[in-house]
């Protein structure tokens, strides 16, 4: 493998490695829409009194200084207590505001020095500007409910295939910008299945996709793959981080749980098109549902899946606030997509959420019987049992069997006085007979009159009687005491996953002083912010309630912060880029009407997933070739515009699945436990709990074999101290809080990962003994490994270099057997033994030079 360090750079004459790992930027000034003549509030203002003036004149109460609120019209125009006005309403030279944002007095100015915030001239222009049209003041615009625009007039007709394409053509036209053909039919078959599978189409796919003449084989196609099972694991990989699933607890001992039940539910969510609203339903509030089946209950696992403590020390009613905080803070990210964490402690800085408001969310969920310190046997408490049918079976067999043996135990003790009776009149003898028997201890109680006999003369005669003149009744309550072991055995074997369910008599719920467990203040009851009104109409104030106001018409967020995240899936970044808040501080949407027009057909569709995604996938934007010019990119490096198609790498867990998928060594099985792929030893073993005597779970990491080495990486078996490596080099999260945006970095140990982990030396060599055995000669060989790993046949330079990297190859192998042998002997699988092994090693290095290419990596 060595030879592939030294030669990588080589790569480069392919022109394969320009467009890969190179880290996201921001859109700059050039790109963004600028501010019409008019100054809106919104789009111009909000944003540079968020940075810069509401830390210290905002919502929050306790921090506000000289009691002067910036972000409400009411309170900025009137005078201070010095007579002095912050806005006047058309005179920014009258105004205390521009006064001191202008001032030289480092004792006058604002913001404060200290701060090391300034305000740029042409920040200052648009306050002024602003300020002098009347200071006009707007409610954010993504806390009031999506109105659906119209679509606007483009110039180019024949562009746009649905109403998607009308907000992007607009935007383009509005710079002089053309958007980019359409790309080519191998591209679009690679992306899409990449996109809504995680996995690469098959050469079969894409021959059959390119012989498809009819004018809607590509629509066919997106039907045809969203209605693959593999769809919902896609699915799934980006709820995992939001729902931050793990399979251990958590903090130092990190022991383990199973909530993969939990996650197989979510797979068939999807895969079955359960509308969004009910998906949140079931979630949040499955178990408060009417007559709730298992499923639901199941489902309401969502908010188990926060960490767990048990480590001796800790104080129980702290953890028990931190996982309330938790269900809080995830709750109004995923479904919100607010940042509310900083109002535990006090009035949120920059958006109209008060301390008062956070803990009244946090009555939602505080009436679930839990305890703040379990976990230390697994699952806690609450849990839902989910035998399977096999174990139902049994249980009522051995519930049959028990009741019989217990019965005849019964029917036997009843003969119990009679026997005891037989025996005293077999032994009747007279005193003398009796003292002549003293070392026969039950004669001699016999012989006692039954109302002189003593608590343990009684007891020692029945047990003679049962041992000695039952042995029918011995017997059965054998047979009852082995059932009921049985049972106990077959109990803990059952498999269970965490729930919520609510108490009889709820908790009582204080808002926390600096969000401290121990120093409660004002009590509150359940409600939602108030900035958002009240609940509707005829809901419960409970759980169920909360999921029903997240889901109504009249919640502004919801519907918008969903379809940016399916944006977000397909273009690499969400129509407002900052998906984790749609605050005052979050980025101004790249087209504003297109998420509002997209929030209003989601409602509209009622929540259907899978139309809006086909909605996304069918537009002319999506189909766009990904190709661009230095210059636009320049301009435009994130494609916020869409001039032209998506291109990412793809995620960890795809990146894996597809080696897989090429090699043919990936075990599709769908569902079930989580596995333990390839992975440097010892990474547990440093950061495991001392067991003192304790079989703690998930300290010691077991490797998986056979066909579960080989699963989908989605379920890899995630612990949260040690996340599996080779996704967090690629970006994973650690799923210890909910995730809603992965970030993409670029650093050499993904390459060096890509070269010598083994899952991907492995998966090289499986894939050269492909091309070894399915095709004929070099030139073919490489054709195929182009068509598994890219969908393209290669272009003259890269078959020319490739022959030569494998002609040189063999020859090395030649000379150094020993090498050949190390290198094919890499991974569980078996090897072809009919194969040369210099030539296998040869071609493996050729396997591992495709999979490594940025290309292949990426999303085209």
């Amino acid at each position: 493998m060595n030879w592939l360090c030294r030669n990588r750079r080589l790569l480069g004459f392919l022109g394969l490695l320009a467009w890969g790992w190179s880290s996201p930027s921001p859109l700059i000034a050039a790109a963004v829409p600028q501010g019409p003549a008019k100054v809106d509030f919104n789009h111009d203002v909000r944003p540079i009194l968020a940075e810069n003036c509401l830390a210290c004149h905002g919502p929050d109460e306790a921090k506000r200084k000289a009691r002067l609120r910036l972000d409400q019209r009411d309170v900025a125009v009137q005078p201070a207590k010095s007579g002095t006005i912050a806005i006047v309403p058309g005179a920014a030279d009258k105004s205390e505001l521009m006064i001191r944002v202008n001032s030289q007095d480092e004792q006058e100015r604002m913001p404060p020095p200290q701060t090391g915030k300034t305000l740029t001239t042409e920040q200052l222009g648009v306050l002024r500007r602003w300020i002098d049209q009347g200071a006009e003041y707007q409610i954010h615009r993504f806390f009031l409910p999506p109105q659906r625009p119209e679509l606007p007039t483009v110039s180019d007709q024949r562009w746009p295939r649905n109403p998607i394409d009308h907000f992007v053509l607009a935007r383009l036209e509005r710079d002089g910008v053309k958007p980019a053909p359409e790309a080519d039919r191998r591209s679009l078959i690679r992306r899409l299945k990449l996109d809504l599978l995680g996995l690469p189409p098959t050469p079969a796919e894409v021959e059959e996709f390119l012989a498809d003449a009819a004018p809607n084989a590509y629509e066919c196609w997106v039907d045809r793959f969203l209605a693959s099972p593999h769809y919902g694991e896609r699915m799934a990989v980006d709820w995992l981080d939001a729902a931050r699933f793990a399979d251990t607890h958590g903090y130092h001992i990190d022991a383990g749980r199973d909530m993969t039940h939990w996650r197989d539910w979510v797979i068939d969510s999807y895969n079955r098109n359960q509308p969004f609203d009910q998906f949140t339903v079931e979630q949040i509030a499955g178990d408060l549902l009417p007559n709730a089946t298992r499923e639901q209950k199941l489902a309401s696992g969502f908010n188990r899946n926060h960490m767990i403590n048990f480590e001796g020390g800790a104080i129980p009613e702290e953890y028990h606030a931190a996982y309330l905080m938790d269900r809080v803070n995830t709750t109004t990210r995923v479904w919100l997509g607010l940042t509310v964490a900083c109002a535990q402690c006090h009035d949120h800085k920059y958006d109209p959420i008060t301390q008062k408001d956070y803990y009244r969310l946090f009555a939602f969920f505080n009436n679930v019987p839990e305890n703040g310190l379990d976990g230390s046997k697994g699952n806690a408490a609450p849990l839902l049992e989910l035998p399977t049918p096999e174990m139902e079976r049994e249980r009522a067999k051995l519930k049959t069997r028990i009741a019989a043996a217990e019965g005849a135990v019964k029917t036997l003790e009843a003969d119990l006085p009679a026997a005891q009776a037989a025996l005293e009149a077999e032994w009747a003898l007279s005193g003398d007979e009796a003292a002549e028997l003293a070392a026969e201890p039950v004669r001699l109680i016999a012989a006692v009159p039954a109302s002189e006999r003593s608590p343990e003369q009684q007891a020692e005669l029945k047990r003679y009687v049962r041992e000695h003149r039952a042995p029918a009744l011995v017997a059965a309550e054998k047979e009852v005491t082995v059932l009921r072991q049985t049972r106990e055995e077959l109990e803990r074997t059952v498999p269970t996953s965490m729930v919520m369910q609510e108490m009889d008599a709820p908790r009582d719920t204080f808002v926390l002083e600096r969000g401290q467990y121990d120093k409660p203040g004002e009590k509150v009851s359940a409600a939602i912010p108030a900035v958002f009104g009240v609940l509707p109409t005829g809901v419960p104030t409970n759980r169920l309630g909360l999921a029903r106001w997240l889901v109504a018409p009249t919640n502004p967020l919801t519907a918008r912060v969903m379809v940016n995240r399916f944006w977000q899936m397909y273009f690499g970044v969400g129509i407002v880029k900052t998906a984790e808040d749609f605050g005052t501080q979050g980025e101004w949407p790249s087209h504003p009407e297109l998420l509002d027009w997209l929030a209003s057909e989601f409602l509209s569709r009622g929540w259907d997933v899978k139309a809006m995604q086909k909605l996304i996938l069918t537009s002319a934007t999506y189909r766009q070739a990904s190709a661009t010019t230095p210059e636009w990119a320049a301009r435009d490096p994130e494609n916020r515009l869409l001039a032209h198609g998506p291109r990412q790498r793809l995620q960890a867990e795809f990146i894996r699945d597809q080696a897989l998928a090429i090699s043919g060594l990936l075990n599709d099985a769908i569902g079930g436990a989580s596995v333990s792929p390839y992975q440097p030893a010892g990474l547990w073993e440093e950061l495991a709990s001392r067991e003192d005597g304790k079989n703690w779970t998930a300290q010691t990491y077991t490797q998986s074999h056979g066909p579960d080495l080989y699963r989908r990486t989605m379920y890899t078996f995630w612990k949260r101290t040690s996340p599996p490596p080779t996704l967090s080099t690629f970006d994973a999260p650690d799923r210890e809080t909910c995730t809603v945006r992965r970030l993409r970095t670029n650093t050499p140990l993904q390459a060096l990962i890509l070269m010598n982990d083994p899952t991907y030396v492995e998966a090289s060599r499986k894939l050269a003994e492909r091309l070894l055995t399915e095709a004929a000669s070099s030139e073919k060989r490489v054709e195929l490994a182009f068509q598994l790993a890219l969908a393209r046949p290669p272009a003259g330079r890269e078959l020319a270099l490739l022959l030569r990297i494998a002609r040189e190859q063999v020859e090395v192998y030649k000379r150094d057997h020993g090498a050949a042998a190390q290198l094919v002997a890499v991974g569980e699988s078996d090897h072809n033994q009919g194969l040369d092994p210099a030539e296998l090693a040869a071609w493996t290095i050729v396997a591992n030079v495709i999979l490594n290419l940025d290309e292949t990596i990426t999303k085209g």
